[in-house]
């Protein structure tokens, strides 16, 4: 009796998936945030899921926006947002924020400077969780972008807080990557340079009604004379988010940047997607079977790969020989 009711669980779970994937397709609102829940939990409904909308795979353009705090990006978005609805475009904004080390819980301001476009019913703003892990990072974003593609949003704007490592893997999932600075930020226009700037596709000075917007623009411009040889020539806009002027601009230059990507570069991207969450979920499913050993015996374990008595290649395989059968 018990196997029936656990396979009749299966069965309502896999149903509750599909059904979600075609309210999803359908564009709900409420589908969409229970998706992106679902896709932020992870687990075995995250694959389900992720695999029920791989079958129907749309390429949604996917504009990353970051910098430091204090250069106006979530302003500069809510004015992308305007211009791209008053072009007729459906938006999806996802604010990848911080989490909180106890709750895991994304931080919601960026939604709050958002607000004006709260009643639109084409327009979704979502924050997500960073979790404090790096590399997996942006497979989580992956995840959600993958769940807004099958949504029917037009655009993906995907901001990030800071510019340290979260921001790289942001870009690595971007076709266009577009770095905002503004005048007056001192040393942390300077920490545009600890790699960000290598992956830029766009420089933006924001605020450049501000004195010292121009020595801004010149500063951004010799940053980019240090990069790599190989990077194609990188535009730089001026913008006044809370005027708008310059916005149009710049979503032009994101649009021309977007449609430039080719299916090479795109198939690339996907494949080096595929092998890092091939990776990133082996490495789940040995954690996974680590944590389901009894405690003593997993503490044995570990000690014995920190004494250098066991080969952590040889216990990872066992516990993932032993967790599949």
């Amino acid at each position: 009796m018990s196997g029936q009711s656990n396979s009749g669980g299966a069965n309502s779970r896999r149903t509750d998936i599909a059904g979600l994937a075609a309210r999803l397709r359908k564009g709900e609102t409420r589908a969409l945030a229970k998706a992106l829940t679902v896709a932020d939990i992870g687990g075995e409904e995250a694959r389900a899921l992720l695999q029920a909308l791989d079958r129907d795979r749309r390429e949604t353009p996917v504009v990353g926006m970051t910098g430091p705090p204090g250069s106006g990006k979530s302003t500069l978005i809510s004015a992308m947002i305007r211009t791209l609805r008053e072009r007729g475009s459906k938006v999806a904004a996802l604010a990848v924020d911080p989490s909180s080390p106890k709750s895991g819980g994304a931080i919601l301001g960026d939604r709050a400077r958002m607000g004006e476009h709260g009643s639109d019913p084409h327009v979704f703003i979502r924050s997500i969780a960073a979790r404090g892990h790096l590399g997996g990072l942006a497979l989580n974003i992956q995840a959600s972008i993958d769940v807004v593609n099958a949504a029917g949003f037009d655009i993906v704007l995907l901001e990030t807080v800071g510019a340290g490592q979260s921001e790289i893997e942001v870009a690595q999932v971007a076709d266009v990557t577009v770095v905002v600075g503004a005048p007056g930020l001192g040393d942390d226009l300077q920490a545009i340079k600890a790699g960000i700037l290598e992956v830029a596709d766009i420089l933006v000075v924001n605020k450049a009604d501000l004195p010292g917007a121009d020595e801004t623009a010149r500063q951004l411009e010799a940053m980019l004379g240090l990069r790599s040889a190989d990077r194609r020539d990188t535009p730089v806009v001026s913008t006044v988010a809370t005027t708008g002027d310059g916005v149009a601009a710049l979503v032009d230059a994101a649009a021309r940047l977007s449609a430039a990507v080719t299916p090479e570069e795109r198939r690339a991207r996907a494949e080096r997607q595929a092998v890092d969450r091939l990776a990133n979920t082996a490495g789940t499913l040995v954690r996974d079977a680590l944590n389901a050993l009894p405690a003593e015996e997993r503490r044995a374990l570990v000690e014995r790969i920190r004494a250098g008595a066991a080969d952590p290649g040889e216990a990872a395989r066992r516990l993932l020989n032993d967790r599949t059968g």
